[in-house]
């Protein structure tokens, strides 16, 4: 008996070894998609399976969506989703645990056709587990047997393996490329270079995050048919390319309100109820000015964001005190107000979004006192944006930058 036990571990053990294996070079080596297959490839030999598929969430979290197969008679001609909840692989997602089918009946109680797809029509025994990011489930793997088969904790603690390497896997590879694409979005969104104005100094900065990535900063200027100039600057919640893709739809339909009135409230209050309706789940920032078209004055509205700083000659710069909105998508119907300024020669805005003066350590009041004493009228806006960007203190921010500059000439 002991040696039977001890063949039963070092067997344990060696299989554990070469999993492990597999999935480092896998992971070092292979596109996510090559991991993948080459994954199901080896978890079917080393588990004895006949068939496996791993499928992961879509991007409401409302179905999955079959990434790869192996050992399936012909691979699906169409793409497989599958409703959370529903068929085999939707129940382990619910549940967020392993789960064994020791005899999987299609046409018994609680069977779906979701199931018939990625399992073959003799599957036997079946055996799934949830893909874990972040402590959430992200997807689930599974594999099918021809025969039936009770699965042992070793089999289970195999699969759970593969399932966790494959999900660090996907979710790394997801992370690049969602950020590889924010980015490309984001660049193509903003301004490579501020539209020329006349009688109107104007330079823009904008910095990625180093640890939540690109998100939904963004800033703008734009001349309208009246002869008056807009400009904006704002912040969508949340990070990746899903802020990225919503800031994009915020900022042209900001562009469509202000070509149609010249009153900043107005727009911000359209742009509010584009947000309640299209955009259910987002939530903005945002300060959008209107300047004069002899540039004599600026008309500003802000919707829950930072107040802009105005800087003169000769005097000590100061935030403006422009009484907040709520944010856009925070509250339907939410009232807004303009303010009204006069914009001397000489005189300067700056506008910025939160990642140039928040600090986790201390919060945004003092990073808001320094700004105010870091900036000053020096002479051009482009002056201006190099200040502002010394108040990082040569370090990659944690979270984006965007500012802006604009000076009466």
């Amino acid at each position: 008996m002991p040696r039977r036990g001890g063949k039963a571990l070092a067997d344990s053990e060696e299989r554990l070894r070469r999993l492990q294996a597999v999935t480092d070079a896998a992971l070092s080596q292979l596109g996510l998609e090559d991991l993948l297959h080459e994954l199901l490839e080896r978890t079917l030999d080393i588990l004895r399976a006949d068939s496996a598929a791993v499928l992961l969430l879509d991007q409401d979290g409302s179905e999955m969506v079959a990434m790869a197969t192996a050992g399936l008679d012909r691979e699906p001609r169409h793409e497989v989703r599958v409703p959370v909840g529903h068929g085999f692989a939707g129940g382990v997602a619910v549940r967020g645990e392993p789960v064994a089918v020791e005899c999987f009946d299609r046409t018994g109680r609680g069977a779906t056709d979701f199931d018939a797809a990625l399992l073959p029509a003799h599957t036997t025994s079946v055996l799934g587990v949830p893909m874990f990011s972040g402590g959430r489930v992200v997807g689930v793997l599974h594999i099918g047997t021809l025969q039936r088969r009770s699965f042992t904790a070793d089999d289970i603690a195999l699969l759970q393996l593969v399932a966790d390497r494959a999900g660090l896997a996907t979710e790394a590879r997801r992370s690049h490329l969602d950020r590889a694409a924010a980015v490309a979005l984001q660049r193509s969104l903003l301004p490579a270079r501020p539209p020329v104005v006349p009688g109107l100094d104007v330079a823009v900065r904008y910095v990625p995050g180093a640890q939540v990535g690109v998100g939904g900063d963004w800033y703008d200027v734009f001349d309208l048919p009246s002869g008056h100039v807009g400009i904006v600057i704002g912040d969508v919640a949340g990070s990746g390319l899903h802020a990225a893709v919503v800031m994009g739809r915020i900022r042209s339909a900001l562009r469509a309100y202000a070509m149609e009135t010249d009153d900043p409230s107005d727009v911000l209050t359209r742009l509010d109820r584009k947000v309640q309706r299209f955009e259910p789940d987002a939530m903005a920032t945002a300060v959008y000015a209107v300047l004069d078209p002899d540039l004599n004055a600026v008309t500003l509205s802000n919707a829950g964001h930072l107040p802009p700083v105005l800087m003169a000659p000769d005097q000590p710069s100061r935030l403006l005190k422009i009484p907040p909105d709520l944010p856009l998508g925070a509250y339907r119907g939410a009232a807004r107000r303009n303010t009204r300024l006069p914009l001397e020669p000489g005189q300067e805005l700056f506008l910025y979004t939160d990642g140039l003066v928040e600090r986790r350590a201390h919060g945004i009041a003092p990073g808001l006192q320094r700004m105010v004493g870091v900036l000053a009228a020096v002479g051009s806006a482009d002056a201006t944006c190099n200040a502002a960007m010394s108040l990082l203190d040569n370090a990659a921010p944690t979270d984006d930058v965007a500012v802006l500059a604009v000076r009466r000439a």
